[in-house]
């Protein structure tokens, strides 16, 4: 029995537009030129830049090395240069590691319905605020209590601080008399599965992200 060929998108899964960036590079002779990351210090392991389709809708944070390769075999161009950013040297071209950059090509990205909720992209969506007092944030808390039969979904945590954390402890928020800012509800939209997966963002990165980055 003849198996059915499954597309490029659907064997890489999400991770397509980062296989794009792997890829690319294939059949471009200056890719050596570009120095790997265990020896250019620890800002190539830190930095991230911001790789958009061709339709400007986020995709991923790649490492610096693949965006700069993208950039070198013309995968990519340039949407927000950063002057202050590391400058990277080959024996033809001289790049400024930008802060985004967009696919010349569209790719087209398997769509999954249900963001995967995470502690960066919780914090994201309640903008960094405790859900109980507005304070800043620092913790996550289980709305109805693990050990009350709460469940560890989008629909039952939210953020909080360590102190509404420690005083509402494993009571229910009747028990306290408390209530909450806003309903926590599952963000939609693209650009949310890379916010699941950021915990720092480039500021020049928000305009490009929607609400949920602001």
């Amino acid at each position: 029995m003849s198996q059915r060929k499954k597309s490029p998108a659907r064997r890489q899964g999400y991770r397509f537009p980062t296989a794009v960036a792997d890829s690319a590079g294939a059949h471009c002779s200056q890719v050596a030129e570009v120095p790997p990351a265990a020896h250019q210090g620890s800002v190539w392991g830190r930095r991230r830049v911001l790789l958009l389709n061709s339709t400007y809708e986020p995709l991923t944070a790649l490492p610096m090395r693949r965006a700069v390769i993208m950039l070198m075999c013309g995968k990519a161009d340039v949407v927000h240069d950063d002057p202050s950013g590391p400058v990277i040297h080959s024996a033809h071209r001289t790049i400024v590691v930008p802060s985004v950059i967009r696919l010349r090509t569209f790719v087209r990205v398997p769509y999954r319905a249900r963001i995967p909720m995470t502690r960066a992209a919780l914090m994201h969506r309640d903008r960094f605020r405790c859900a109980y007092c507005g304070q800043k944030a620092d913790t996550v808390d289980h709305v109805v209590p693990r050990s009350r039969g709460g469940e560890h979904s989008w629909e039952n945590c939210v953020a909080a601080c360590s102190s509404c954390n420690h005083r509402k402890a494993d009571r229910t928020l009747a028990e306290l008399g408390w209530s909450l800012h806003a309903v926590p509800m599952p963000p939609k939209g693209q650009h949310w599965r890379l916010l699941s997966s950021v915990k720092e963002l480039d500021p020049a990165w928000v305009r490009y992200l929607g609400e949920g980055a602001a």
